[in-house]
Formats: structure tokens, sequence, C-alpha cells
């Protein structure tokens, strides 16, 4: 079957179905000193992204408002399975001072800025009204791959 006919089958299962949820994954830290932000609006845009690190849980989903990331493994998965209403970008990791004395063993994977811009309920990754993620089954399914335990969830619709 043709990908986009099998992606518009998808679209209307979920539709159907109301399969979409709210995710709030884990806050393992927030926006660094060297995030270049204009908070001039609500929520502040972001050009460029530092995220800080003051601890980790393990998922490989994590959000520091307004921003989310994820590993770049993570991210191949995403891209592998075609899901939609997202784009990745480059981000600067660093470890928070606390981090460093309280897991000086902890390895920390390669992240990615996961950019959100599909309509919620639509793509497969969206922003609510709220500004609150919004993803679909099929989304929800990939990315509990690599670790959402810390996450919490809430129906979409």
């Amino acid at each position: 079957m043709d990908r986009d006919i099998e992606k518009g089958f998808e679209f209307f299962e979920n539709l159907v179905r109301g399969s979409y949820c709210y995710i709030e994954p884990e806050v393992a830290g927030g926006l660094g000193r060297f995030s270049v932000l204009d908070v001039s609006e609500h929520p502040p845009v972001v050009y460029a992204l530092e995220y800080e690190f003051e601890g980790w849980l393990g998922d490989g989903l994590l959000q520091s408002f307004p921003c989310f990331i994820v590993t770049e493994a993570l991210a191949a998965a995403i891209r592998e399975s075609d899901l939609t209403g997202c784009s990745f970008d480059v981000v600067s990791v660093v470890r928070s001072e606390t981090f460093g004395m309280l897991y000086p063993h902890v390895v920390l994977p390669n992240f990615v800025w996961l950019k959100v811009h599909g309509i919620a309920g639509v793509a497969d990754f969206g922003l609510a009204e709220d500004k609150r993620l919004v993803v679909s089954i099929a989304s929800k399914n990939v990315i509990s791959k690599f670790g959402l335990r810390n996450a919490s969830f809430e129906a979409f619709g």
C-alpha cells in the first residue's frame, strides 16, 4: 500500500478512535544560561536551546517549558516511523554542578531538540491551545520503547 494512503488511514483511525493523549514528560532540568529566547511573547520563542540537567530518571523524552528534547535514538525511531508534526534541531546539553555531585558516574546519551509544530489531534505530535504536548497512540508507542516511566498522561479531546 502507498505510504501516503496508509498515513491517511492512520489519521482517520486516530480521529475516529480519539486516540490522542496529553503527555507531560519528565522534567530533568531546565533551560540553560546560553539558551537564546524572546520572553516578550508567551510562550517564549526559543532560538537556541541549552538544556541543563539537574537529574535524570532515564526517560527518552524530556521537557522544560516551552521545549522538549529526545535522545538521538528516539529521534531516529520517530523518523523511521514517519511520525508527523515534529522536526529536530541541535540542543546543547550541560550537567549542573548538582548533577555532577549527585550522579558523577551517569553518562547521558546524546539528545536533540524536538520541535513540535503539528496540530494537536491531527498530527502525531502537536501542541494544544494551552501549549501542552499532544501525541497520537502511534507516537506514544514509539516513545514508550525509550522510556516513559516518569511521564503522566491524560486523554485528549
